[in-house]
């Protein structure tokens, strides 16, 4: 079987105001620490999980354009006798890399690449603490294409207090004129720990402009999955069809057979340890839950022979009611928003 691979960079430049992943702006003295410990955990995991090869790879974080060229190359020095046969390999970047690292991140096997925009309005880019402004996003964007990116993602953020139709329309009009085959648009949550914790003022409540903005990227854009929009994103693909991974680094998530393992979170308890994992056991009811939650709310759906008597009666009303609908041996969902409800009704 082929495995995913995430690999976790938890460092930042700037830390933004909604932004609850695991990322730090006062730890970039760790980084050689760093690769020595995602080196041991790697080279553990994989003789562990006996892995031999991985269908894809995402570099994820945090900031991973924070980190040199020569990391990653000692990165995939790692890395490559189990490449042989990889579809795609994603890394994210803040909109404001220089051409030269792009180019040479293109030039190590990189083939997909995601930029944090979230918005090409410069107020709004303030409001929300980006280190970057909309023409230098733009630039990156352009250059990605010129160091020979063909699968270019940019994240946008609505729903957040200062948006209003002009200023989503602006960022769809500026969208339209670059080299991009993907979009993730996410609504903004207000999360604990961090800067905007409990302060539900920053997030505009507007049901209507908010599937007024979803409908408009619908069509420029193919939606398979609840926030994402275009090519598919091979690797996310795999979570939601419910494949093993390894999760590498601080704060990662890895699951493999019927469990799930989480890394250590702290930063220098990971470099300390990077092997010391908490594990949660999922049951076959656990997985077959989690199957069809995920294949509703993208366009992988989920095999039918995977329910029981009942539930398979119970999917068919949803069938008959037009809100499923079944293709071969899948069934899948018109539409993605109503997953948990739908999933909910059918199991048991």
């Amino acid at each position: 079987m082929e495995n995913l691979l995430y690999i976790h960079i938890p460092f930042c430049d700037s830390k933004c105001n909604y932004c609850a992943f695991n990322s730090y702006t006062n730890l970039n003295h760790l980084k050689k620490e760093y690769f020595k410990a995602i080196k041991n955990q790697f080279l553990n995991d994989i003789e562990k999980f006996d892995i031999k090869n991985f269908e894809t790879v995402f570099i994820g974080g945090g900031t991973p354009s924070t980190m040199s060229v020569s990391f990653y190359e000692k990165l995939f020095e790692l890395l490559d006798p189990f490449l042989k046969d990889t579809k795609e390999i994603t890394i994210e970047s803040n909109p404001n890399a220089s051409f030269n690292w792009l180019k040479n991140i293109k030039n190590l096997g990189v083939n997909r690449i995601s930029f944090g925009v979230q918005s090409f309005d410069d107020e709004k880019l303030k409001f929300l603490n980006r280190n970057h402004s909309s023409k230098t996003a733009i630039n990156t964007i352009k250059n990605a294409k010129k160091a020979g990116f063909e699968n270019i993602n940019l994240d946008i953020i609505y729903a957040t207090a200062m948006d209003n139709y002009t200023l989503l329309q602006n960022d769809l009009k500026t969208i339209d004129f670059l080299p991009i085959t993907h979009i993730s648009a996410y609504s903004l949550m207000i999360e604990k720990n961090t800067k905007w914790e409990e302060d539900f003022s920053k997030r505009k409540e507007d049901e209507e402009l908010e599937i007024w903005f979803i409908e408009e990227i619908k069509k420029k854009f193919n939606q398979y999955e609840i926030s994402n929009f275009g090519n598919p994103c091979i690797h996310n693909l795999g979570y939601w069809k419910h494949k093993e991974y390894l999760g590498i680094g601080a704060g990662a998530v890895g699951f493999i057979k019927n469990f799930r393992y989480y890394t250590k979170k702290n930063v220098y308890e990971y470099i300390k340890n990077p092997t010391k994992y908490e594990y949660e056991y999922l049951s076959d009811e656990d997985i077959k839950k989690e199957k069809i939650l995920l294949g509703l709310r993208s366009k992988a759906g989920f095999n039918e022979n995977i329910l029981n008597e009942n539930e398979l009666k119970r999917a068919q009303i949803l069938i008959k009611e037009q809100k499923l609908y079944k293709k071969e041996n899948k069934i899948h969902s018109y539409d993605f928003l109503l997953a948990d409800a739908l999933s909910a009704y059918i199991i048991d």
